[in-house]
Parts: C-alpha cells; sequence; structure tokens
C-alpha cells in the first residue's frame, strides 16, 4: 500500500493530493511489485533500463514519475496519445513488462461521493466555482487521494506484456544556431528555408506540442516577448 512518506512526495510536486495522483503513485507500486523492481537510481535512469509508458496526460503521470523514477526530463517515460488511464512499466533487459488499467467510471461509483463529483463539474469541468467551492473540492479530494493508497488490486486489470518492437533510448542530436534569432536548436527540429537555417518558430513551421487534450499540431508559439 502506497506510504504516507511518498504522498507527500507526489504532493510537493503535484501541487495537491487527489484521487489520480495517489492512483499514479498505487498502479507504479503495483507495476513494481509484479516486476520485483525498486525505484529507478542512476543506472536505471542513466541507462534507460527501467521504462514508464503512460496512455493519457493526467494527474495519474505525476504519480507514475515520483513512484518509478522515470521522468520525461530522464527520457525513461513515454507518453502515448491514447486517453486511457493506463501505465505499462518495462524492464528492458528482459523485454517483460506490466500494463495496468484503471476504469474510471467504475471507480467513480464506488469511491467518490455524489457532492465532490458536483464539485469537479462546477469547479474544473464549468471553470465556475467561487473559492470556497475549490476550497471543498480540495478537501474532498484529498480524502479520496489517501483512499486510493489502499486500493486492492482486483480494482485494477493487471496485464502482462512483452515488447516485441525494440524501445529506441534518447539519441543525442547536435545543436544548429538559428539564422534569425540566434538561439540554438536540436539539429532535426530545424528547418532549412533556401541558405538559411532556422528553427521552427522562426520558419513559421508546424511543430507538435502536449497540451491539455494531447499532442497537437501548432504552427506558432502561444506568447510573445515584450522586452
Amino acid at each position: 500500500m502506497v506510504s504516507r512518506e511518498i504522498i507527500e512526495k507526489a504532493k510537493e510536486f503535484h501541487g495537491h493530493v487527489c484521487p489520480f495522483l495517489v492512483l499514479g503513485l498505487r498502479i507504479s507500486e503495483i507495476a513494481m511489485e509484479k516486476l520485483g523492481l525498486r525505484k529507478a537510481g542512476l543506472a536505471e535512469t542513466v541507462e534507460e533500463e527501467v521504462i514508464a509508458i503512460v496512455e493519457v496526460n493526467n494527474c495519474m503521470v505525476d504519480g507514475v514519475q515520483i513512484a518509478t523514477g522515470c521522468t520525461l526530463g530522464n527520457n525513461s517515460l513515454i507518453y502515448l496519445d491514447l486517453g486511457k488511464n493506463a501505465v505499462t512499466l518495462i524492464k528492458r533487459d528482459s523485454k517483460k513488462g506490466v500494463r495496468i488499467y484503471i476504469d474510471s467510471e467504475k471507480l467513480r461509483s464506488k469511491y467518490f461521493p455524489q457532492e465532490a463529483l458536483e464539485l469537479f463539474r462546477k469547479v474544473v469541468v464549468e471553470r465556475s466555482g467561487s473559492r470556497e467551492d475549490i476550497e471543498k473540492l480540495s478537501k474532498l479530494w484529498e480524502e479520496i487521494g489517501y483512499r486510493m493508497a489502499d486500493l486492492p488490486e482486483d480494482e485494477f486489470v493487471i496485464q502482462e506484456v512483452e515488447v516485441f518492437e525494440d524501445i529506441e533510448r534518447a539519441p543525442i542530436y547536435p545543436s544548429v544556431r538559428c539564422s534569425r534569432c540566434g538561439e540554438l536548436v536540436m539539429e532535426p527540429k530545424a528547418v532549412k528555408i533556401n541558405s538559411e537555417t532556422l528553427c521552427p518558430v522562426c520558419a513559421g513551421a508546424e511543430f507538435n506540442a502536449v497540451i491539455g487534450r494531447g499532442i497537437v499540431k501548432l504552427r506558432r508559439i502561444p506568447y510573445k516577448q515584450i522586452a
């Protein structure tokens, strides 16, 4: 079961305790136990020997990063834009892993009070909640979150998986300088226009971005410099 200590670490990272943050911790805990793993350390993260694959970009992912040590920054976290509450943990050397899925609809019907669901709709979905509503939701959400720490394994769908295709380790690319803004950009992301080497922004080229709804194509950054 997930300890209070690791929940506090996750809270510090995520900003608050909520059900899916703790679910990320609990799912990771189960997967690591099944694979005989502990939190990834120096060797595992530098060499990318343990890989976590998440299928959604919600609060659960922060729990996974805290519990497993597989993060976006150390290239041991892979994001599949599938919109499913599922996590797969893989040992690269054995090509064996565990995928764990949680059915959020069933979870809500069993563990989430109606009051919490209504407040979530008002505060998060509709963005119309008052400060009092936000504080009340936060309290209820934290209470539900702590219940998720003890969620029994039979609430999850646990599947053994086998890697049939090599998972690429993060390549190291040289940087080139954009002819217009003067900033360095990873070489494969640069755009050649006539004799100029440009970053995607200066070239007005499409680039990928992960936002709330998943991976999207953008043609401009959502801000401008004012100084």
